[in-house]
């Protein structure tokens, strides 16, 4: 079981991205998440482990009470070169965002089984994935579909852990109220 930790958007971020989701699917990209082939909710991960304890979880909601969650700006539409290509909406990077990237990963350190190192402090490249697993002629169509892709403005409404193989989450903070 993988599980990364999810910082979710406000609807109207939320809509936004499914709206171009929405436009890649038009234009042949597929957009589910094909490990899953779900779709899954519009976020930026923060961290990913093989397992992210109970314990560690309630530590985690506990700090993430006394944080103040910026809003993120999605505005630098890319591809990713990894292993499995993906076509990412990134976050602009301001010393508040990386503020909470470091106080989250605080307290995961040496808490978490097989930490991703594609999250941690000083590797990490916050984004919104809108499609994974691309083929070189699907990114090309991907950009041809977003570009010039509009800001989105996200304001975080909650933060989840979640299963990655199954989709499970655990709601650690509601923003909404």
């Amino acid at each position: 079981m993988a599980q990364a930790l999810e910082f979710r958007f406000d609807h109207e971020a939320d809509a936004a991205v499914r709206a171009l989701w929405h436009r890649l699917e038009r234009a042949g990209v597929p957009s589910l998440d094909t490990r899953t082939h779900r779709r899954h909710r519009p976020h930026v991960c923060f961290a990913a482990a093989g397992s992210i304890p109970r314990g560690t979880r309630e530590d985690l909601r506990e700090d993430l009470r006394l944080l103040s969650i910026p809003t993120l700006w999605l505005s630098t539409l890319s591809a990713t070169a990894t292993a499995e290509t993906a076509l990412v909406l990134a976050a602009v990077v301001d010393t508040e965002l990386l503020a909470v990237h470091s106080a989250v990963h605080d307290v995961l350190a040496k808490r978490v089984r097989s930490p991703s190192a594609y999250y941690l402090p000083g590797s990490w490249v916050p984004h919104c994935v809108l499609a994974t697993g691309v083929e070189p002629a699907e990114v090309i169509a991907g950009f041809a579909a977003l570009y010039p892709v509009e800001p989105v403005r996200a304001r975080v409404s909650e933060v989840a852990v979640v299963d990655t193989h199954t989709g499970e989450s655990e709601m650690l903070l509601d923003l909404t109220g």
